[in-house]
């Protein structure tokens, strides 16, 4: 597996882990959100940041659409 591809995958369960622990501070906080809203930054960050590496990628030709 390629290094690129790694990263990419990386981000993905991060984004994943950082939507759940959300969704934990949605349910868990009664009136406190900073938690919640904390964790959803740091989802669209990392959602922000993929989108940049995968434009970035693209560019340089480490990955192309269709590639496996």
């Amino acid at each position: 597996m390629s290094p690129i591809k790694l990263l990419i995958l990386l981000a993905f369960v991060a984004i994943v882990a950082s939507l759940a622990s959300g969704l934990v501070y949605l349910f868990k906080d009664d009136h406190d959100s900073k938690r919640l809203v904390k964790a959803l930054t740091w989802r669209i960050g990392l959602s922000v940041a993929l989108f940049v590496v995968l434009l970035v990628a693209y560019a340089l030709g480490l990955i192309t659409p269709g590639q496996l």
